[in-house]
């Protein structure tokens, strides 16, 4: 059943955009979308669902979240993994459930040296429908578990998924040396990286997507224009980018229309064909699945 509520500016802001700026250049395909990306569903590539949110944020205020910002489906993955999987009961049809390591003491520090991990990740990939493993992070050289990296990655290929890694560019180059043919989603498109390491690394490998969650404002830049390094690698890899928010504390789930927002914002300075794909075209093709402003108040 559809619900109403939460929608209804979202819905005036698109009908205008679609009265006024999209018209100017109804024939000008380089033309920014500009208002008119109120209309464009989006799909968001990080989110988490943490236990700490579960109590102030009921998994209904997530979805009713979701549909005030036009967020048609987001990728999810939680600590522990019950968070993902009580989003993903109660609203199937907007959750792309994604398996993340943590759970009873394993961490983002250690995951990589605790006992029973692959058994874990194996049974609960078995349990669920989990289409991604992450997002999980890569600290440090002594993270790098080469045995149990060979493992999980086999286990992503059987299940033709990908891993969602939160490092730097080593720990991303050091993967594809395992296995230069895994799909790997980079948390953050690097987060800490400099544009042009971000850039050189997806120019290296063409497995390699990236989410752009905690990176609104770097691309937004200060002046009229997208900065223009994160425009260059925008326009270069627009059909490997997805947005994000990463809703790692509760203080992103109490500032996500702003995240969200800030997303558009920067989306509404591409052309409608780029700014489409990576708001969640992208996510479509690579997910398998249907996205629309239709699932919005739908579970």
């Amino acid at each position: 059943m559809k619900r109403k509520h939460g929608v209804l500016s979202l819905m005036l802001t698109a009908l205008l955009g679609a009265v006024t700026g999209p018209l100017a250049h109804a024939h000008d395909e380089k033309a920014p979308i500009g208002d008119a990306i109120a209309q464009v569903p989006l799909f968001d590539a990080h989110v988490h669902y943490k236990q700490e949110a579960w109590d102030p944020f009921p998994v209904e205020t997530v979805i009713e979240l979701f549909d005030r910002n036009g967020v048609a489906m987001a990728l999810v993955s939680s600590t522990p993994d019950e968070g993902t999987i009580r989003l993903w009961e109660f609203a199937p049809n907007r959750i792309v459930p994604e398996l993340r390591p943590y759970h009873d003491g394993v961490t983002s520090s250690n995951w990589t040296s605790a006992d029973g991990i692959f058994e874990y990740l194996k049974k609960r990939m078995e349990t669920y429908p989990h289409a991604g493993i992450g997002e999980f992070h890569i600290r440090s050289e002594a993270m790098w578990n080469e045995p149990l990296m060979r493992k999980v990655i086999a286990l992503a290929r059987e299940r033709d998924v990908p891993l969602h890694i939160h490092s730097g560019a080593d720990p991303v180059r050091w993967v594809f040396s395992v296995d230069q043919d895994v799909k790997v989603i980079w948390a953050h498109a690097g987060l800490g990286e400099r544009p042009a390491a971000v850039r050189a690394l997806m120019a290296e490998f063409p497995n390699l997507y990236a989410d752009t969650s905690l990176r609104e404002y770097e691309i937004l830049g200060n002046g009229p224009d997208l900065d223009p390094e994160w425009k260059d690698i925008i326009l270069t890899f627009q059909d490997r980018l997805m947005v994000g928010s990463d809703t790692w504390v509760n203080g992103q789930w109490e500032q996500y229309s702003d995240i969200m927002d800030s997303n558009r914002r920067w989306l509404a300075k591409l052309p409608r064909a780029v700014a489409e794909k990576i708001a969640y075209r992208n996510a479509e093709r690579y997910f398998g699945r249907k996205i629309s402003m239709e699932q919005i108040g739908t579970k």
